[in-house]
Parts: C-alpha cells; structure tokens; sequence
C-alpha cells in the first residue's frame, strides 16, 4: 500500500508503453517525447493531452437504450421505392416525445427522399449493421433545402462542408440553419447562433493555466454539476490569443494577423465542457482547460443553444446515386453523416457510399465516430471538422480508393480540421486516398495516430484563413504506402508539434512552406521508424494515463 502518485504514473507509463522487452522480429523503441510527456501530459509543449477525447470521455461502450419505435410501424418499407424518410423521422420524433430510446430500422434497403434528423436527445437511429440496412438517398440538400453560398462570398456552395443526409442536430438549431439558408441569410454554423449572439454571461473566471481541471468563478450561482457550458475566449487587438494557441514566441508574434479576415471571424475560441463540481468559488471541469485564461482574453462560462446529447447512428449505410463528383466547392450536398451542436454524440459501424462528403463535425464536440467508412466513387471531403469542433475521436475509420476515376476539377482532401477546431483524434485508420487535412483557419492540438495512409489527396483553405497549423499537432505512427511527405511530416510546417514514428517520405506534389519564421519548437523522433515506435498508439496510451492524470 503507500502508493505515491510518481509510483502509479510509472506503472501506467510502463504499462502503455508496452512490454518493449519481449522478444520481436524487430526492436521497439520509446521515444524520449512519451517519456517527457508521462511526466508531464497536462502542460508537454509539443503533445497535447487528448486522455478524455470522444463521447462520455472516450468510452468503450455506448449508452444502450431501450427500444421505443421500430420505423416500419410508422410506415416505412424496405422495397427500395417507397419514400420511408417520412416514416423514420415520425419515428424518431415519437422517440423524442417518449423521452428517448431506440428507433430501430431492420435489414433491407429504405429510400429516403428527404434528410434524416435526429434532432432529440437521447434517441438512437439503429440499423440491423452497415452491412444490412440500406438507406438509399434519391435527393442532395441543394434539391431538398436550397442553394447555400459562402458567408465569405464568392461562387462556392457551402453544401461542400456542411450538412448531412443523415444531420444529427439539436431541432432548434437546425430549423434556424435551414430557415437561414432558405432566407439567403449564410449564417455562422456554430454553439451561438446563426450570427453568434444567442448567449449571455454565466459568470468571468480568475486566470488559471493551460492543464487546470478547476477554475474559479467570480459568481457560481448559475453553474451546477452536469451543465454543458461555454467556456468562451476573446481576443485582443495584439491577437495574443492566437499567439497563444501557435505556442507563442518570435514566429507567431511576427505574423500578420490582421488581414486574415476568415480566421478572425472564428474568435471568440468557444469551447464546450461539462461541469463536474461547485464549491464555493472553485469549478471543476470534465476536461482540462485547452489554453491559458488570461484577463485580457476575458475569460469566461457562458450558455449557448440547447445541444443534442446522448443520441447516435449505428449499423446502416447510407448511399446516394452514383453521380459524378462536382467541380471543386460546387457540391451539391450528397452528403453523408453530419453532427451539428451535438455533445457525448456518436455514429457505430456506418458506411456512406457515393457521397460528396462523409463524416461531418460541425461545431461538434466530446462525439466519437467508430467503425465508420467512405465507400463509392470518390468524395471531396472523406471526413471533416469544422467550426470550432474539439475533443472528438474518430477510430477504425476506413476510406476506400475510389470505385471511378476523378472528374477534371474535382479535389480530395481527406481527414480534414480548420476552424479553431482542437484536440481531437484521428486513431487507427485505413486510408487509402486522401491525406492529411489541416485545412489553415488555425486549428490547434490535434492528433492522428497509428493510420495507414496512401498520401494523394490535397489539403485546402483560404489565405485569408491564416495558418495552416497552431502548437501540439502530433503525427505518431504513421505508415506511409506512397512515400509523399506533405502534411504528415510537419516538423518543417507545424510550430511545437511532433512527428513521431512515420515511415521515410519525400516531398512531391503540393509543397508547402511554413507560416512562421525562425525556430518552430518541432520534435522529429524514430524517422523511418513506424513498426518499432512504442506506445503504437498515442491516443490508447494516454487512456491508460487517465486514471492518474489528475
């Protein structure tokens, strides 16, 4: 017994590291980084602590609920004519009505002529797995809600990053988006509203540093365990705040901020978190804090729209006609599994076939995607997360090569982040097209780690969207097919991050230069090195931390 906290956290850090001295065909190696970080996972300058990403903290299990409705009951058949999309939405509004509860679809392939939405807590849309239930989408959200343009201006149709076919998001919120698309009002998509000022002052918090669980509130009288709340940070006219989130020092500091007009518009940094404890003025937080809270940031706990919480999507396909793929940002919006304001959300052994875009994080947060899959003739963007999404796990995630060659004028991108989007996880995958896709507008403390990847897809973003990367990307066990450099060696590109454990690669194709000057503060460990890197997985190894890291 008189087990000090350094004792526990070495068994862990053992523990995760893995048995590196068993006998293998080829030596494993711990880099120097896992053991700086196991040291010090809350504050590691090029690491970030990503222990809790994903729904309910990164829980293995999802929450089961008990069946309430079945869709054939509501009307919905599995001939492959008949519009079942009414049926299954009357579905999951009775679920809603009843508090939630499973909504299940049986094996067989439903047409849908309309979105799905699950828009009520607490309920499941559950198919008999991906393999067996077909939900074959006739209409794009272009037909079936209306032209959306860029709020940034321009020709692009925004149906090229946002919305699903299948759009998990609270119901409020998505009349207002669609209401707003229709009235040719382009609305800002995330946690405040379509012109973000649908909130109002909790309470100021008292500065506290990057890795706190607790912070102090000046007024707790509005706070109570179990609230998601906003933890919300405005920049300065120095753009201190975005220093912050580069690591800060000459490069950052240097930088021209103030003509990056895209980026800004992203600031105020919205974070969602839920409240563990109140005591007296001490707040005790699900998460550590993601950044500094400095007064001149104005730090603070706001509200926000009602989220979506507790539902998901699991064991269906969803499949559209196999259309040619539209010219680059003129998508029409065949798109596939889309979670919008949703929190603790998820989405379990789902393919989509033929789609313009798959996976969609829209200003989603605390969500996993499991088991999930981009099938069919080629997409623009396999996966995205956008619009200040953070603490997200995507894993065994697939995206297949492509069954028709790609249009002239068409691009791929692949796992893409942007938008102040940050510290979520891209873990084991298999890509066989696509890349790496920091899409600038400064995401931050991201990490991918232990993907197989077939580097030939392109990232994206507007100049006018600032970096490409901010501090703590992590790029760890990555196994290279084509031997392409770009966007996964990033210890040239990206400021204090680390590129652990991938295999040889050169440059070619699209090459990039990096937005800072002098000194980035990267970390390049076990080049060449991708089978031997010891913990394979950054992510699983951090989770086995989390009960000491504290």
């Amino acid at each position: 017994m008189g087990m000090t906290r350094r004792t526990l956290l070495g068994s862990a850090v053992a523990v995760a590291a893995g048995a590196v001295t068993a006998p293998t065909a080829r030596a494993v190696e711990v880099p120097a980084l896992w053991r700086e970080f196991s040291h010090t996972p809350l504050t590691h300058p090029q690491i970030p602590y990503v222990g809790r990403a994903g729904c309910r903290g990164g829980a293995t299990h999802f929450p089961r609920h008990r069946v309430v409705a079945d869709v054939r009951h509501f009307g919905a058949v599995a001939d492959g004519t008949t519009d079942s999309a009414p049926a299954i939405n009357r579905a999951i509004a009775a679920a809603g009505r009843a508090g939630g509860g499973t909504v299940t679809i049986p094996p067989g392939t439903f047409r849908i002529d309309d979105v799905i939405r699950v828009d009520r807590s607490n309920v499941v849309l559950k198919g008999a797995g991906s393999g067996r239930t077909t939900l074959y989408a006739t209409k794009n959200l272009t037909e079936l809600i209306g032209t959306y343009g860029s709020r940034y201006g321009g020709d692009k149709s925004s149906w090229s990053w946002a919305g699903g076919l299948i759009w998990l998001a609270p119901r409020a919120r998505w009349e207002s988006l669609v209401a707003a698309i229709r009235a040719k009002a382009w609305p800002f998509e995330g946690w405040t509203g379509n012109r973000r000022d649908e909130w109002r002052t909790l309470t100021e918090l008292a500065p506290a540093r990057q890795g706190s669980w607790t912070v102090t509130a000046a007024d707790t009288r509005s706070l109570r365990p179990g609230a998601l709340v906003l933890l919300r940070l405005a920049d300065d006219a120095d753009h201190t705040l975005l220093e912050h989130m580069c690591g800060g020092g000459p490069g950052p500091e240097a930088y021209v901020w103030d003509d990056k007009t895209k980026l800004t518009s992203y600031v105020p940094y919205e974070w969602p978190v839920r409240i563990t404890r109140v005591h007296g003025r001490k707040v005790t937080l699900e998460r550590p804090l993601p950044l500094d809270l400095r007064p001149e940031w104005s730090p603070q706990l706001t509200t926000h729209v009602p989220e979506l919480s507790g539902a998901g999507v699991e064991g269906l396909t969803l499949e559209a006609p196999e259309t040619p793929q539209q010219p680059h940002l003129l998508d029409k919006g065949h798109n596939g599994v889309v979670l919008q304001c949703a929190y603790d959300c998820w989405v379990d052994d789902v393919t989509v076939r033929h789609v313009d875009n798959g996976f969609g994080l829209v200003a989603a947060s605390a969500c996993t995607l499991r088991r999930t899959r981009v099938a069919g003739r080629g997409s623009h963007h396999p996966y995205f997360c956008r619009e200040g999404s953070h603490d997200n796990l995507v894993e065994d995630f697939t995206i297949e090569e492509r069954t028709s060659p790609a249009p002239t004028g068409t691009q791929l991108h692949g796992i893409n982040v942007e938008g102040l989007s940050s510290y979520n996880v891209w873990s084991r995958g298999d890509m066989r097209m696509g890349t790496f896709d920091s899409h600038r507008g400064l995401p931050f403390a991201n990490v991918r780690t232990d993907i197989t990847l077939n580097n030939s897809g392109r990232h994206g973003g507007d100049a006018s969207a600032g970096p490409l990367f901010g501090a703590r990307f992590t790029h760890w066990n990555i196994r290279v097919t084509n031997g392409r450099a770009g966007l996964v060696k990033i210890d040239g590109l990206a400021p204090y991050s680390a590129t652990v454990g991938i295999d040889e690669v050169r440059e070619f194709d699209q090459i990039d230069v990096p937005d800072f000057t002098g000194d980035l503060h990267t970390r390049l460990e076990l080049y060449g090195s991708s089978e031997s890197v010891r913990p394979r997985n950054l992510y699983e190894a951090q989770r086995r931390l989390n009960g000491v890291v504290r």
